[in-house]
């Protein structure tokens, strides 16, 4: 069998071969905790009134997001039915508001949500990149 053929069937049976199951976007782990992130970056920029929103920054890392899942194979159905879907939204405020509690943010105390988003922004985490300080 020559190169040219061996070449060809190479590339035959990588399109007859199934491609690889992809896990549902709910267990995602990177598109999940960039979601999480930016609900806490909103939540935190709501609460306290020394913090701004990056806006285009934001938007950016949006679309940044979206052609993440597009290059993992994901069709543009699957991540408008994942963003659209009240359960799954639900879910991630759920673990933002988690993750606020546990870094100490009380619900009426505006310092709190200031504390903690001072701390977002020294430590550069993605909520942190959403936000400004005032």
């Amino acid at each position: 069998m020559n190169r040219k053929t061996l070449t060809a069937l190479v590339a035959l049976a990588a399109l007859a071969a199934p491609a690889a199951a992809l896990e549902p976007l709910a267990q995602e782990r990177h598109i999940n905790d960039s979601l999480v992130q930016a609900r806490v970056a909103d939540v935190l920029r709501r609460g306290c009134p020394d913090l701004g929103a990056r806006m285009v920054r934001a938007f950016n890392e949006a679309r940044k997001l979206k052609r993440y899942a597009l290059d993992r194979g994901y069709s543009e159905a699957q991540i408008d039915a994942f963003l659209d879907s009240r359960e799954e939204r639900q879910r991630i405020y759920r673990e933002a508001d988690r993750y606020m509690v546990a870094n100490g943010v009380v619900n009426g105390e505006p310092e709190t949500f200031c504390r903690l988003g001072r701390e977002e922004i020294a430590r550069k985490t993605i909520a942190g990149s959403l936000l400004v300080a005032r």
